[in-house]
């Protein structure tokens, strides 16, 4: 049969489409680190705000990064539930992987990327468990379809096959639908209280912005200094 096909040329090699990709094939906005703000949380929602008005998809989604029994790293994508003063909110189940490593060793990193400027945001610092109040009220302000994900199974667990999982999903959505308020008691919200953020502005030209705030606790400018880094 003629026609097209939907299939890539066998001639495109992995190294050949890698290659191919470009970065920042846009305007990019400016960002001069002498205006920036005294502390990061005010500039984070700037950014966040300016993300969200270029259409960024998901820009409330960041990689987290823990470290494991081994001391080997690991990283998941997962969403940012709050910026405040009191960190980054997030939320699992305790008992996950990232619950356990965290509960070992309650310190992490937090990236977000957000292409449509060509700018990051990365977070580094210790993380603290919030109040059962807080974790129920977390639970219960998201979707039925995401209390219903928070009701099924064993989250990290290994399970035995994809019907398995539909039918534990099938069963919590129809919980989930029939009682909103229903617990999940391995359900948590933390915060990373940021020691270090970094905040990072592409350049098409490759002059790129690279400004960290760390936290001098009793130190001047609001207990932050700012230190402006080479790409």
């Amino acid at each position: 049969m003629n026609g097209p096909s939907a299939r890539p040329s066998p001639a495109t090699t992995f190294p050949d489409l890698l290659h191919a990709q470009r970065v920042w094939d846009t305007d990019l906005p400016d960002f001069d680190p002498a205006d920036a703000p005294s502390a990061p949380l005010p500039l984070f929602h700037a950014w966040f705000a300016g993300a969200v008005a270029a259409g960024q998809t998901e820009p409330h989604a960041m990689s987290l990064a823990t470290v494991d029994a081994e001391g080997l790293p690991d990283v998941r994508t997962l969403l940012l539930h709050d910026a405040d003063e009191r960190g980054f909110h997030f939320a699992t189940h305790a008992t996950s992987a990232k619950g356990r490593q965290l509960a070992a060793r309650p310190y992490a990193a937090l990236g977000f990327y957000w292409p449509a400027q060509g700018r990051q945001v990365r977070i580094r610092g210790p993380v603290a468990r919030c109040t059962p109040a807080e974790s129920h009220a977390d639970l219960h302000v998201r979707s039925t379809g995401a209390l219903a994900a928070a009701l099924t199974g064993a989250q990290s667990e290994v399970v035995g096959s994809v019907a398995e999982l539909h039918r534990a999903a099938d069963a919590a959505r129809e919980r989930a639908t029939a009682e909103p308020d229903a617990e999940a008691p391995t359900w948590t919200r933390y915060a990373v209280e940021p020691a270090e953020a970094e905040f990072f502005q592409g350049d098409a030209h490759r002059r790129h912005i690279r400004l960290r705030y760390r936290r001098t606790r009793g130190g001047a400018d609001g207990g932050w200094t700012r230190e402006l880094l080479w790409p």
